[in-house]
């Protein structure tokens, strides 16, 4: 399956991304961060817990897709402090991020992005290729739409 975003190439150079652990990603306007079931196993094994108590303490279920909880503030459930409680482990979408589908799709959107998160444009160049890559794990995984900026 070809993405089609890779098509346009805009990113030939690379794009430099970099978390710089601001939590804005984790905090602030509302969204969805989409866990499935084996992410949901994964998680409960690294906290030590069963998986329905994971399902029943971290997860909501909007759309009959399970997502991270957030949290009244609009924290990501699992963002304490100024760190990730699962960060080892946290799921494919939060791993992939900046390099999302709807992110990469144009210049345009990429400096929206880079508005929003301070780590856009820093660190690690990524070459188009390993770019590609990233988007086509998002694509196998068949990720579910995803409200900007989570």
């Amino acid at each position: 399956m070809q993405a089609r975003t890779p098509a346009l190439r805009w990113y030939v150079e690379g794009l430099r991304f970099e978390c710089q652990r601001c939590g804005a990603c984790c905090t602030g306007e509302p969204g969805y961060v989409w866990v499935t079931n084996e992410e949901t196993r994964t998680i409960a094994q690294y906290l030590g817990i069963c998986v329905d108590e994971c399902a029943r303490e971290y997860l909501r279920r909007p759309f009959s897709h399970d997502s991270l909880i957030e949290l009244p503030d609009g924290r990501c459930v699992f963002y304490t402090g100024n760190s990730c409680q699962i960060c080892a482990v946290r799921p494919s979408q939060c791993r992939t991020f900046a390099f999302w589908q709807t992110v990469v799709a144009s210049p345009e959107s990429w400096q929206r992005c880079q508005k929003a998160c301070p780590g856009v444009g820093k660190g690690k160049l990524f070459s188009a290729k390993e770019i590609e890559e990233i988007l086509q794990t998002d694509m196998r995984e068949n990720r579910r739409p995803k409200l900007y900026p989570r």
